[in-house]
């Protein structure tokens, strides 16, 4: 009873980190984690049944995105998507170097470092985008770019449409990681045509352990994955019907959401918790570029805070959010978002990454405040100007 309650008082502010699946998508896995368990290679009728499952959800996630159904390929998550896409440009590209923003998810920056070509890394302002004179200036000697949509810490959002024009123009194929992006905003592949993006399921409330890959149509590509030929030849391995299914329901209501003003109702939530926090305390800090960013994100530092000590105060008032800063061998480090903005150790080390989600409501905003209100100035009391230890964050 007590787990119950705690969870039913709990405000959930990282929705970055993850998001609470919808109970739709679980009626509509239920079915293939129960009674309908046929591998959908099969050719008799129950597996024909889960083809057809598996075929719809691949529609509704390429409509999620304006693709085609047969650009899309199902993978178990994000980072697969990612590895898989940059592995293939890296095998099927000429020679030159791999380009990425300095504030690429790590699934991108450690899947190209442990690739054997040069990796040119493009700064990033003090707001967190990349200068497109820096991308035009890269772009002769690159083999391949990978830019994020948007951040997973600060919700910053690239200038990734300016910057397919100028990868295309040079004739330089270009990964986009849409990780954060898609289900929080319209996103659309006429307006974004890259040639390969990444998508994860539970960031807009779909299961965790599935994701897609868009590849553009006519694009070469080198599977990673290689066995029984799944995913027309791309991606082998018996598919996870029930995931997909989950995948393909959530990408459905994300979409009717959209229509009926999903950003605009996380944005007005987002700045009103903006707005209260800096009417209530001093010594508040933004960071990242305020006109481009996800609507439902805001990373703030708090003056004479530590993160952690906030995040233990928060969880005890039943907020949940993420430190802005990471523990490396048990030494503070900003992490290497902040190293690429400029923050200062001790304000990076301050930060906390507040996400809303569908799932919020607008009287929670005023809930949250208070708790982080209460905690800044609890702590403030105890530690004065000096910080102390932080820990992982979920990203």
């Amino acid at each position: 009873m007590l787990l119950q309650k705690l969870a039913h008082t709990m405000i959930d502010l990282d929705a970055n980190a993850t998001t609470a699946m919808l109970p739709e998508v679980l009626d509509a896995m239920l079915p293939w984690l129960r009674d309908q368990h046929a591998n959908p290679s099969g050719s008799y009728s129950a597996a024909k049944k889960a083809r057809q499952a598996i075929d719809q959800a691949r529609s509704q996630v390429a409509d999620l995105i304006g693709a085609k159904p047969g650009e899309i390929v199902f993978t178990s998550g994000g980072t697969e998507s990612v590895n898989a896409a940059l592995h293939s440009l890296h095998r099927l590209s000429g020679e030159g170097r791999i380009v990425v923003s300095a504030v690429e998810h790590s699934a991108v920056l450690r899947c190209v470092d442990a690739l054997p070509r040069e990796v040119h890394q493009l700064p990033v302002n003090s707001r967190g985008r990349i200068e497109l004179e820096t991308l035009k200036q890269a772009l002769p000697e690159a083999a391949f770019v990978s830019l994020m949509a948007a951040n997973n810490e600060t919700g910053v959002i690239q200038p990734l449409a300016e910057a397919l024009n100028l990868a295309h123009d040079a004739g330089v194929p270009i990964h986009s990681d849409a990780t954060q992006a898609i289900g929080k905003s319209p996103f659309s592949i006429a307006d974004h045509p890259v040639d390969m993006l990444s998508m994860s399921a539970h960031k807009f409330h779909g299961p965790k352990g599935i994701g897609a890959l868009f590849i553009r149509e006519g694009l070469n590509f080198d599977p990673m994955i290689r066995g029984g030929g799944q995913e027309a030849g791309r991606r082998s391995g018996t598919e996870n019907t029930a995931c997909i299914v989950g995948m393909g329901a959530a990408a459905l209501a994300a979409k009717r959401e959209l229509v009926k003003g999903l950003s605009q109702r996380l944005a007005a939530m987002r700045d009103d918790f903006e707005t209260q926090v800096m009417e209530h305390l001093e010594g508040v800090q933004a960071n990242g570029d305020p006109a481009h960013r996800l609507p439902n994100t805001c990373h703030l530092s708090f003056e004479g805070c530590d993160a952690a000590g906030l995040l233990i105060l928060l969880d005890e008032a039943g907020v949940q959010c993420s430190a802005g800063s990471a523990c490396m061998t048990g030494k503070q480090q900003p992490s290497h978002v902040q190293v690429a903005m400029g923050l200062s150790k001790q304000r990076a080390n301050s930060s906390l990454r507040f996400c809303f989600s569908r799932l919020n409501h607008s009287q929670e905003v005023g809930q949250a405040v208070d708790a982080l209100v209460k905690a800044v100035e609890k702590l403030r009391g105890i530690q004065g100007s000096g910080t102390g230890p932080v820990v992982v964050y979920g990203s």
